[in-house]
């Protein structure tokens, strides 16, 4: 029996002081990000979507919202998917700007494989993955979508490659609205598929 279960991240952002705002409410969607979500919508209104589920963050809930409402389901939220915690939140942390130019924040920053500055990887990997699994039971032999956010769809990637969650950011292949597919045959995982039905976008835009 195959189970499709699709990591969509949210699309982009309405963030015009550009700073890292994490689990911060009232962040939606940008004109852009809405018709990311209409265009992924589109694009797999032929699935065979059997649940749809989002992190509870604002972002999330309205990339899920199209997808729902062209499927004819509930919208269902876990908290399990949502985005990393990060000690930097609400700050402007691109390179030499913001809080990042600060001797104060340092310390943060000392230990780049735990990460020092947020969550740990591995406890982002282990709650995606029973996020992933409760997504696959809800739709077993049929198709889950769930919606989240780069850093933990890239993190529980790896994770089930196997390879180590410590990483260059630059190097993510997570666009806003792409879509990580991981198929299923009953409970054992067989492939992982890429896609970004919205187009390419810039890998280190991690707070879009």
């Amino acid at each position: 029996m195959t189970t499709i279960v699709h990591l969509l991240r949210h699309g982009e952002v309405h963030n015009p002081d550009h700073i890292l705002y994490g689990r911060l409410p009232g962040f939606g969607l940008s004109e852009r990000g809405q018709r990311q979500a209409i265009t992924v919508a589109e694009a797999i209104a032929g699935h065979d979507i059997a649940h749809v589920v989002a992190s509870p963050l604002q972002r999330a809930q309205e990339t899920a919202g199209p997808i729902a409402g062209a499927h004819r389901l509930d919208l269902h939220t876990d908290d399990r998917l949502i985005e990393a915690g990060n000690r930097f939140e609400g700050k402007r942390v691109a390179v030499g700007d913001g809080a990042l130019r600060n001797p104060r924040y340092w310390p943060m920053l000392r230990d780049p494989f735990q990460p020092s500055w947020g969550e740990p990887y591995l406890d982002i990997a282990r709650r995606m993955l029973g996020a992933v699994y409760r997504a696959r039971a809800a739709a077993e032999g049929h198709e889950a979508l769930c919606v989240s956010h780069q850093l933990p769809i890239w993190t529980v990637r790896r994770f089930l490659e196997a390879k180590p969650l410590w990483h260059d950011p630059r190097k993510r292949q997570c666009s806003l609205a792409s879509l990580t597919s991981l198929v299923f045959e009953s409970e054992q995982l067989v492939e992982i598929v890429y896609s970004e039905p919205a187009g390419a976008t810039d890998p280190k835009v991690t707070g879009a």
